[in-house]
């Protein structure tokens, strides 16, 4: 068998993930989350990684295929997102929701313990589970996010999120997502296609839409400044109760996660060491071989 990569010198070979699903609920009743599984289903060390807001699980795959061979990779879809099914009532596309399914997910892969891996909206939900009493997280990566969110990064996120984009062909599609994800950074063609065709799908009149609920802008427009600051509280509240060894990185052009929340960050709770990442906005991708290599190198860390 051929390699398929080579990853810090050493060959990987191609393995393609198990693609499975695993029943959740919600107070508006039961909905499905699917998950991509990587590597060997025995093997006790366990990384989840969770994309962020109107991203999907195929995100991951880069990292996923490099670190199979060390650890066994969980990647859902966040309900409402890809594969995964989409909630009857969309007020309650919310941290404790996404929250409540992932303990589901961790019954259901029988894993007692787990690596965390969050982009964005994964990193608040791995906030919030590893803030808990008696929770399974061993190791916490933040990826550009912290407790305290830059409001105008909000609204421009905002001002997308639910919009009923309908494209006429994959080019204008993909041109669509890949301006709207400029913060990324810079990318090769080739994996700028694959960041667009993750997350656009065709509809039954052969339009190309983005591949999530449009629902997920409910909350996004039910907040105010009173709820939101009381939402900032809690998740600085819970950032404070982490104990597990935790790694913030964040874009150095990152208009999400200022510097300012990123250093307070480093002096409280679990007092991560912080890597920034030049020349990248919000979020980092973590498809590169360096960034590849950073979470590699840190979770092998004892």
């Amino acid at each position: 068998m051929e390699p398929s990569l080579i990853h810090r010198g050493r060959p990987v070979f191609h393995r393609m993930p198990s693609l499975k699903s695993v029943q959740c609920i919600s107070p508006a009743g039961l909905h499905r989350m699917a998950y991509k599984e990587w590597g060997d289903a025995g093997n006790p060390n366990v990384l989840v990684c969770v994309h962020g807001l109107t991203r999907v699980s195929d995100d991951f795959d880069a990292l996923a295929q490099a670190l199979s061979t060390q650890y066994r990779v969980i990647c859902p879809d966040v309900v409402g997102r890809g594969r995964s099914g989409w909630l009857a009532d969309p007020q309650y596309y919310a941290i404790p929701q996404y929250v409540s399914d992932m303990v589901t997910l961790l019954a259901r892969v029988d894993a007692p313990s787990v690596y965390w891996l969050g982009t964005s909206m994964g990193g608040l939900i791995g906030l919030g589970l590893a803030s808990l009493r008696h929770n399974p997280i061993k190791k916490l990566i933040l990826n550009d996010i912290g407790p305290a969110i830059n409001p105008e990064a909000l609204v421009r996120i905002g001002q997308y999120v639910g919009e009923p984009m309908k494209f006429a062909s994959f080019e204008e599609a993909s041109a669509y997502i890949r301006a709207i994800s400029v913060s990324f950074g810079e990318h090769t063609e080739q994996e700028w296609h694959k960041l667009a065709s993750d997350v656009l799908r065709q509809d039954a009149d052969g339009q190309w839409i983005r591949h999530y609920d449009l629902g997920l802008a409910v909350p996004f427009k039910a907040t105010t400044e009173a709820s939101g600051k009381a939402a900032e509280a809690m998740l600085w509240a819970a950032y404070d109760a982490i104990a597990c060894p935790t790694l913030l990185i964040r874009g150095a052009d990152s208009d999400l996660l200022t510097q300012e929340v990123a250093q307070s960050m480093t002096q409280r709770g679990p007092r991560p060491k912080l890597v920034e990442l030049p020349g990248v906005g919000h979020a980092p991708t973590l498809v590169n071989q360096a960034q590849i290599a950073l979470i590699e190198n840190w979770l092998s860390q004892a």
